[in-house]
């Protein structure tokens, strides 16, 4: 992890982009403290903890959850005393992921289970997910809320339903900066659960006209305006390419093997491309945003177009 200065009494807490789960979270030093998400296990949180309090010495008295995801939240609990602010749909979705399924998958990993679970497992293993209480956020709001910590203005901003139902951006105007959460991955590949493309492409939107200096992405680096753009452009080719293939019955993962991402193939775990395409799928067949998804499917996609692709690359299968 590296606490990073952003702005006077301003932190962002970064993870490095290993995969799955590797998220980032923000910190401001007034009015108590004020944390924006945590991670996705107890003793990741920790280290956050840790972390901030290099520069804060007392248990920060607000929590932000950007969104319901377990890499944003499932840290909360350890805030005990803390007022644990989020959208009132994010709060809402708290425990349709659960941290015990997390903690069985990890035990995939052994001899005769499934190549595609097996990968899962993988990248489960540096996560410990015992011990987890889901604790959701309790001051809940639907457009907007501001908040006054001690002369910076922190301004809350619903612009899901786009990564999930309940996304949250938080933006320090006086500043110029602006937390994420996953509406912004940058340069590591998103993944879209409930929402629709013109929703996340509006919400990246938003981002850009409030025109910040340092945005504080979900997963990645630091970026300017350089990340929505980037990102609102991979959304749009990847639809465009998505609906051709749909109108010709192309399935899901053939369909994303046909896709050429040319550039966005040098981000991390481009095949996650194969759960952007189902999406896709699903607005093109008009079922809500909201329609349950068949994780397992998804991730046994996943994990075979990265095997394709890397046949692909060794000239395995070739003709």
């Amino acid at each position: 992890m590296e606490l990073i200065d952003l702005a006077s009494d301003v932190y962002a807490c970064l993870q490095p982009d290993r995969g799955l789960g590797w998220s980032n979270s923000g910190f401001v030093n007034r009015s108590g403290g004020m944390v924006v998400d945590t991670f996705w296990d107890l003793p990741h949180t920790r280290d956050l903890m840790r972390e901030y309090a290099r520069v804060w010495k007392g248990p920060a008295q607000r929590v932000v959850n950007t969104h319901h995801n377990g890499d944003h939240c499932w840290g909360n609990q350890l805030f005990a005393e803390a007022e644990i602010i989020g959208h009132r749909l994010c709060a809402a979705s708290f425990g349709k992921e659960r941290p015990e399924t997390m903690q069985a998958i990890k035990g995939f990993a052994g001899a005769g289970t499934d190549a595609a679970m097996a990968s899962l497992a993988h990248a489960l293993e540096p996560y410990d997910f015992s011990g987890i209480e889901l604790t959701p956020p309790t001051t809940l709001f639907d457009d907007h809320l501001t908040l006054d910590l001690d002369g910076i203005r922190a301004e809350l901003i619903y612009v899901g339903p786009a990564h999930t139902a309940g996304d949250v951006i938080v933006h320090l105007p006086a500043q110029r900066i602006v937390f994420t959460g996953d509406v912004l991955f940058r340069l590591c590949t998103p993944i879209g659960w409930e929402g629709t493309f013109a929703k996340w492409i509006e919400a990246l939107d938003r981002i850009v006209a409030l025109a910040p200096d340092v945005i504080v992405p979900g997963h990645g680096p630091l970026c300017g305006l350089e990340g929505p753009r980037e990102m609102r452009a991979y959304l749009e080719y990847v639809y465009a390419e998505a609906k051709r293939l749909f109108a010709t019955g192309v399935p899901v993962l053939d369909a994303a093997k046909r896709i050429d991402l040319g550039p966005y193939a040098r981000w991390t775990e481009p095949e996650r491309l194969v759960f952007n395409v189902a999406r896709a799928y699903r607005e093109c067949r008009g079922e809500p945003y909201d329609a349950p998804i068949d994780m397992a499917a998804l991730f046994r996609g996943v994990h075979e177009l990265r095997e394709h692709w890397a046949a692909q690359k060794s000239g395995i299968g070739s003709v």
